[in-house]
């Protein structure tokens, strides 16, 4: 089981900690909820016909911690690469160790990608492959930090999924897929 550290709440950071968590692994969300997404008004979410996006926020994080993440409200301040994986350090003096780290909370999250060295674009955005993940080994960046200048409430879903599929990959040393079945009638 790999501990991962999640930094931001918005449906980028929620869903990889999502299926993280329904996977087994040691999620921890630092979250703030100050996520743009309680200004957003979901009707265009697949599976959604209209929600406040603070609605979305209250459902979306009641799932993730009865999925098993710790959701704790503290503030990410400044992160380390450590031999194999990485030390982050909250506002209230707090530090704890991932052998990931997946960053999804906009302009804080783009400075502890500066901090670790990820590449950046031209158009600020943290370099980034198919699987999100960044130009620094186990470390992901996903959300308005990977595409700040195209951020979307279903894009930033999906990319925080991509990158725990990666990692749940990377921890089996094969493909992942994550697909639930319906209980058989009968």
């Amino acid at each position: 089981m790999a501990r991962i550290i999640v930094v931001g709440d918005g449906p980028a950071g929620l869903a990889a900690a999502l299926f993280l968590s329904r996977n087994g692994q040691d999620v921890v969300v630092y979250a703030q909820d100050q996520t743009a997404m309680h200004y957003a008004l979901l009707n265009n979410y697949l599976g959604i016909t209209r929600l406040s996006g603070t609605d979305f926020q209250v459902v979306a994080r009641r799932q993730v911690a009865d999925a098993g993440a710790q959701v704790r409200e503290a503030e990410a301040v400044a992160a380390s690469v450590t031999d194999g994986g990485f030390s982050v350090e909250t506002a209230d003096g707090g530090t704890e160790r991932a052998d990931y780290l997946v960053l999804a909370g906009g302009k804080p999250s783009q400075r502890l990608a500066d901090e670790l060295g990820a590449e950046r674009r031209d158009g600020g955005g943290v370099v980034v492959d198919t699987e999100y993940a960044t130009t620094v080994d186990r470390l992901y960046a996903v959300g308005r930090v990977a595409r700040p200048e195209r951020s979307q409430a279903i894009i930033s879903a999906g990319a925080g999924a991509t990158a725990a599929i990666d990692i749940l990959s990377r921890e089996a040393g094969r493909d992942v897929h994550d697909w639930d079945s319906p209980p058989k009638d009968g």
